[in-house]
C-alpha cells in the first residue's frame, strides 16, 4: 500500500485483499499481485479514483463472495458499474473459443458487450490494464493457453489500444503477444533490430549533436531522443514490402519534442536546412492527423554521410496524447467526460474520439431490442478511417466507405434530416458517392426537405442511421412528401 494512496484506495486494497484470501495466481503468487499491478498501470495512465478503485476490486465479483451491492454500499455506484462491466466482459472471453474458430453466436455475445463498454469506456481501459499484467505473467500458463491469449490481444486488444490512440499499450501488447504467436519470428526481428541499432549507434549520436548545436542557436527548446522500432511493426512493416528491409526506413528514429506548434514546424526546417529530405516522405500529422488523433510531423532526410534516418517533431502535448491517448484525454478532460458519459451525451467529445458515439448509439438499440449490423460496426470501428473537410476548413472523421449523408448527421441532425444535395470539391454529387481523403465536402439544405426512408441505402455508419431512424418515426412525419414550396438550397 502507497503512503500517497486516498483514503478510498487504502479501503479497497483492504477489501479486495481479504476477498481473495487464499488465492493464488498461476505464477504460485498471491491473487492480490495481481489488483495491486492494475492498480499500478491505470496510476501510471493518470486515471482517475473510481477507476482505480475498480480496477483494484475488478475480479472480486467474478472470484470471491463480494457482490456489487457490496461494492456499491462501500464505493458508490460509478466504482460498481464499473466492476460490473469488466466482470461481464470477462465472462463472455471466457466462454469464446479460439480466435480463429469463433462460433458465430459467441463472436457476436462479445462485441456486443464491447458496444456497451461504450457507456462508460473506462471499462475498457480498465480491461485493458488487466490484459497488460496478463500478458506480462503469461509464461505461467501452459503453451495451448499462451497463445490463444496472445492471439485475441493481436486481434481485439491492441488494435483496440490503438484506435484509443495509446501507443504505448499498443506497443507492448502486441510484441508480448508475438512473443508466444511467433517466437521464432520474433527473436529473428529482435536480432535484427538490436544488431541495426547498434551499428547506427554511432552516426545516431553524430546526428544528434548536429541537430542539437542548430536548434539551440535558434533558441528552440526541445528534448531529443532515439526511437526504436517495435518488434510487431517491423514484422508488419515488411510484410507490406516483400520482407525487403531496406525498404524500412524508420527502423530507428530520432524524435524531437518542443514547446508548441510553431517549433514544430520551425524545427522541420532546420533539419532540411542540414540534410536532404526523401521525396515523398514528409508527412504532416499536425494539420491531418491520424485517424486516432495522433499528430507529429514526420521527416526522413539523407544524411552528408548516407545515412537514412527518420525524424519525428512534436509538442509535449502531442507526445503525451501519442503515449497515452483517451487515457491522457480522460486526465485532462475528466470531469467533463464524466459528466457527459453520466448524462447519456457525447457530442462534445474531440473529434478524433466521436467514433465514441457510434458505440454508445448502438448500444442504445440492442436496448431498446432492436437489431444491429454487428459486421458494419465492426468495420466501422476497425476499418481504416478517412478526414473529410467542411467548406470552412473543419475536419470531421469518418470510417471508410462513409457517404455524404453520414457526413452531413455527423455535422448535426437538422442537417442531415433536410439534405437535398452535395458538392465534393466544387463540384455536384450525388449522394451514392462514397467520400475519400481530404474532401472538401459541401452540404445543400432546404427547410422543406423532409428525411426519406430510401435515404437508409445511402447511409454506412449506425450514427446516421439511427438519427434518420428516429426521424423517421417523428409524429406528423410523412415519409417521401414532396417539398410545398421549392427553394434556393442553403449552404452549409
Amino acid at each position: 500500500m502507497n503512503a500517497k494512496d486516498s483514503p478510498r484506495i487504502k479501503h479497497a486494497i483492504e477489501v479486495a485483499t481479504k476477498a481473495h484470501e487464499g488465492q493464488l495466481r498461476k505464477t504460485g503468487e498471491p491473487y492480490i499481485v495481481h489488483p495491486l499491478a492494475v492498480k499500478k498501470i491505470l496510476e501510471e495512465w493518470g486515471m482517475d479514483e473510481d477507476t482505480i478503485i475498480a480496477g483494484i476490486l475488478h475480479d472480486t465479483v467474478e472470484d470471491t463472495d463480494l457482490t456489487l451491492d457490496d461494492i456499491k454500499n462501500d464505493f458508490g455506484e460509478t466504482v460498481a458499474f464499473l466492476v460490473d462491466g469488466v466482470t461481464k466482459l470477462s465472462v463472455a472471453r471466457n466462454g469464446m473459443r479460439d480466435i480463429d474458430t469463433y462460433l458465430p453466436a459467441t463472436k457476436d455475445n462479445f462485441l456486443r458487450l464491447m458496444i456497451a463498454l461504450g457507456d462508460d469506456i473506462r471499462v475498457l481501459i480498465i480491461k485493458l490494464a488487466d490484459r497488460l499484467h496478463n500478458l506480462r505473467t503469461l509464461s505461467a500458463l501452459p503453451p495451448d493457453k499462451q497463445k490463444k491469449v496472445a492471439k485475441e490481444t493481436l486481434e481485439v486488444f491492441a488494435p483496440l489500444a490503438d484506435r484509443l490512440n495509446m501507443g504505448r499499450l499498443r506497443v507492448e501488447l502486441a510484441d508480448l503477444s508475438f512473443k508466444y504467436v511467433d517466437p521464432k519470428r520474433y527473436n529473428e526481428l529482435k536480432e535484427l533490430i538490436e544488431k541495426s541499432n547498434k551499428s547506427a549507434e554511432k552516426s545516431l549520436n553524430k546526428i544528434k549533436e548536429e541537430v542539437s548545436i542548430a536548434l539551440k542557436k535558434e533558441k528552440i527548446d526541445f528534448e531529443i531522443s532515439g526511437r526504436v522500432k517495435s518488434v510487431y511493426s517491423l514484422h508488419k512493416k515488411l510484410a507490406k514490402h516483400n520482407q525487403n528491409i531496406n525498404e524500412i526506413y524508420d527502423l530507428t528514429a530520432l524524435r524531437i519534442i518542443v514547446n508548441d506548434i510553431t517549433d514544430c514546424y520551425l524545427t522541420l526546417g532546420i533539419i532540411h536546412s542540414l540534410y536532404t529530405p526523401m521525396n515523398g516522405r514528409i508527412k504532416d500529422y499536425i494539420a491531418m492527423p491520424k485517424q486516432n488523433g495522433y499528430q507529429s510531423l514526420h521527416t526522413t532526410v539523407i544524411t552528408k554521410d548516407k545515412h537514412i534516418v527518420e525524424f519525428q517533431i512534436r509538442t509535449k502535448e502531442m507526445h503525451e496524447y501519442a503515449e497515452r491517448g483517451l487515457a491522457a484525454s480522460f486526465y485532462y478532460n475528466e470531469q467533463k467526460l464524466t459528466e457527459n458519459y453520466k448524462k447519456g451525451k457525447i457530442e462534445h467529445l474531440p473529434t478524433n474520439l466521436l467514433w465514441i458515439t457510434e458505440l454508445q448509439t448502438t448500444a442504445a438499440r440492442l436496448r431498446e431490442g432492436k437489431k444491429v449490423d454487428l459486421k458494419k460496426l465492426k468495420l466501422n470501428l476497425f476499418a481504416d478511417k478517412i478526414f473529410v473537410y467542411t467548406p470552412k476548413g473543419d475536419i470531421i472523421d469518418l470510417p471508410y466507405g462513409a457517404l455524404p449523408l453520414d457526413f452531413a448527421y455527423r455535422l448535426h441532425s437538422e442537417i442531415g434530416d433536410h439534405v437535398v444535395g452535395v458538392k465534393i470539391n466544387g463540384k455536384m454529387s450525388n449522394l451514392n458517392k462514397k467520400l475519400e481523403q481530404g474532401d472538401v465536402v459541401e452540404i445543400l439544405t432546404s427547410k422543406n426537405q423532409t428525411p426519406k426512408s430510401s435515404w437508409l441505402d445511402k447511409i454506412f455508419t449506425p450514427h446516421a442511421r439511427a438519427k434518420l431512424l428516429r426521424a423517421l418515426k417523428l409524429p406528423g412525419h410523412h415519409d417521401d412528401a414532396e417539398p410545398k414550396k421549392r427553394r434556393k438550397p442553403r449552404k452549409v
